[in-house]
């Protein structure tokens, strides 16, 4: 597997687009040396053939047909080898002198040069040749045939094509090794910075990437993001700076005018006074209930702090929240039906968890109207623990689902509805901490009330698997601090 996901990278890509040009160019190489080379040994033969007819012609010149014909058997007795071949014939291929009987069959150019084999069919004793030779008349009605035996130059010429076939493996086979080499070495720092980047993500913002000092590009790079990171986490520690100031300077405003509000609707008489303080209070307590969501929201975001994760058994922590809001559903007359499997274990922290599924349960009563469903499933695919919430409430449309992940987005639909928006980005910050996805879909696709399924998919607990890397959380809500029941259709 990895070896494939090495075959896939650019890297190595570019490498065997390397190999390929280097290959074709050292094909076009080699096939111009064979070219040269094969055409310069051929080109030597016939020059030789040519040499000995012009002799031969010379002595037929000076002594006629006698001369030429002593002449040939004169090289022939003088070549055991067979090296030159000869075959002077009359009009009707009478044999008058040479070292084969009869005229080889084979193709004929137009110039009257022939490739024919030495064997048995033109009288052949020896073992079978491959012969060149040229063919052409002579005064007097006589054929004459001069020739080269080229075995030798025939074998030259495989073995220079043998040579050139395994130089051309072994180019490709190297090529092949050195971009492989080359895409691991660069796959190794890629992957090093994608690693780094991945648990920067995760919240280790106090990591950096290395560099190997060779100032090259990827050192270069390294640095440049590096930079880019320290600037992050400077402008984030402003931010965060700038939220604990909120919370020191807010809160405990927020919080006394809130005591002194409760205080009034206590001590007024006036049943007129006594519902406006109270509506008074009611607004303080959404309005502490919203800052404390963002605080902690946002704390779950940068991870600033760290606890250790546990095996949580998902079906009895979801038991445990309906138990809870069981009885806010029988209020409604809904059917609240439950499907929770045992022994679903993910690796997590116990408190966030049962606030997210909290959270998905409240909004799933309170957006479902009276003598509605809802049905919460836990159960396992595969590696998976999956957590599910459906509902026959208004749903969310397909154009919103995206965007209902923003802080204070809220549907056009639930607009009408007390919240603050907040309830989804809270899940999807838990969701997140656990490596869980969330997706949104229709409960009842097509129907007047769509409703809506929450599915998120967290990790189950292997003992083979590594421990969670950003096992990051936040401590509990202080005393008297109020959370987000998070609605998550953007109330």
């Amino acid at each position: 597997m990895k070896l494939l996901s090495q075959l896939r990278t650019s890297s190595f890509q570019l490498a065997l687009l390397y190999m390929v040009v280097f290959a074709t160019s050292v094909f076009l190489l080699l096939a111009f040396i064979y070219w040269r080379t094969a055409g310069f040994m051929t080109e030597q033969t016939d020059e030789t053939i040519e040499a000995e007819i012009a002799g031969l012609a010379e002595q037929y010149r000076g002594s006629g047909i006698n001369g030429l014909i002593s002449i040939i058997r004169e090289r022939v007795a003088r070549d055991p080898n067979a090296k030159s071949i000869y075959l002077l014939t009359t009009d009707d291929f009478l044999k008058l002198a040479g070292n084969i009987e009869t005229w080889p069959n084979g193709s004929r150019s137009e110039s009257g040069w022939i490739n024919f084999t030495l064997d048995e069919s033109v009288g052949w004793t020896g073992p079978e040749r491959l012969a060149r030779a040229r063919i052409f008349e002579v005064q007097g009605g006589l054929r004459l045939l001069v020739g080269r035996d080229v075995d030798e130059l025939t074998n030259l010429k495989r073995v220079i094509e043998t040579a050139i076939n395994w130089g051309m493996g072994i180019t490709l086979a190297l090529a092949l090794l050195g971009g492989f080499l080359m895409s691991r070495s660069t796959t190794r720092r890629i992957e090093v910075i994608n690693n780094t980047s991945r648990r920067i993500m995760n919240g280790h913002l106090s990591l950096r990437i290395p560099t190997r000092g060779t100032d090259d590009d990827f050192d270069q790079l390294a640095e440049n993001l590096n930079q880019m990171l320290d600037r992050i986490v400077y402008l984030m520690e402003g931010i965060r700076h700038v939220s604990d100031s909120i919370a020191h300077d807010l809160r405990t405003p927020l919080t006394r005018l809130r005591n002194q509000l409760e205080n009034t609707l206590m001590s007024v008489d006036n049943d007129e006074a006594r519902d406006q303080a109270g509506k008074a209070v009611a607004e303080a307590d959404q309005l502490l209930a919203t800052f404390n969501a963002l605080l902690r929201i946002a704390r779950l975001e940068t991870r600033g702090n760290t606890a250790d994760m546990k095996q949580v058994c998902l079906g009895d922590l979801v038991s445990d929240a309906c138990e809870l809001y069981e009885a806010l559903a029988e209020d409604k007359d809904q059917d609240f039906e439950q499907s929770l499997e045992d022994h679903v274990v993910i690796e997590g922290d116990r408190d966030l968890l049962f606030q997210m599924v909290s959270n998905l349960i409240d909004n799933a009563i309170k957006y479902t109207p009276e003598k509605g469903k809802i049905r919460v499933n836990v159960r396992k695919e595969g590696s998976d623990a999956v957590f599910e919430v459906g509902d026959s409430g208004i749903g969310i449309p397909d154009e919103e689902k995206d965007q209902v992940f923003q802080r204070f987005y809220r549907v056009a639909k639930s607009r009408s509805l007390p919240g603050n928006g907040l309830g989804l980005s809270l899940v999807s910050a838990v969701a997140e901490i656990h490596q869980g996805v969330i997706s949104l879909s229709d409960h009842h696709p097509g129907e007047e009330y769509p409703g809506l399924m929450v599915t998120i998919r967290m990790p189950a607990y292997s003992p083979n698997r590594k421990r969670l890397k950003d096992s990051q959380t936040i401590p509990a809500p202080e005393t008297g601090e109020q959370t987000s029941s998070g609605e998550l259709r953007g109330a």
